[in-house]
């Protein structure tokens, strides 16, 4: 009997431009909500929550690979292996990056803004291009700056 190993990356890669948070009052994507029901949220909770990291979570249990079990994007900081950015890879790893405007705290502090997606390579420019929930309302590619990244970690 032959296995195809699917990475993390493959499949969230599925959800790109297929996943988009519903608009108007009352209506919620049941996939978005079922994601949030993995950290921890009933499953009447709203896709306006910040749930980049109940995406991530999400992929992870279909894959039966760690996850944090947690809505707060830092909390990948405690999962899987540490990998310096200069060698992730895609389909493997998961990049954890600051949020918010002026000074943020460091890796060392996880109750503190975050965001958290699959590495999807660097663009021409530098910049950390990341697959992931709740970019624009939707699973996107987008670029995050470099000097954003808190960490990365290898998922097995």
């Amino acid at each position: 009997m032959t296995f195809l190993q699917v990475s993390a990356f493959s499949r969230a890669q599925r959800y790109v431009g297929q996943i988009i948070e519903q608009l108007g009052a009352g209506a919620d994507h049941p996939l978005i909500q079922w994601w949030l029901s993995l950290c921890g949220f009933g499953f009447s909770a709203h896709d306006e929550i910040a749930w980049c990291s109940a995406f991530v979570n999400g992929i992870a249990w279909d894959l039966r690979l760690p996850r944090s079990k947690s809505a707060a994007a830092r909390s990948w900081l405690t999962v899987g292996e540490v990998i310096p950015l200069e060698k992730a890879e895609v389909g493997f790893d998961v990049v954890i990056l600051q949020r918010g405007n002026g000074p943020q705290p460091g890796a060392d502090v996880l109750a503190a803004p975050g965001h958290v997606g699959f590495f999807a390579g660097m663009s021409e420019d530098g910049r950390v291009m990341v697959l992931g929930g709740n970019q624009s309302n939707g699973v996107t590619v987008a670029p995050f700056e470099r000097e954003r990244v808190l960490g990365v970690r290898r998922l097995r």
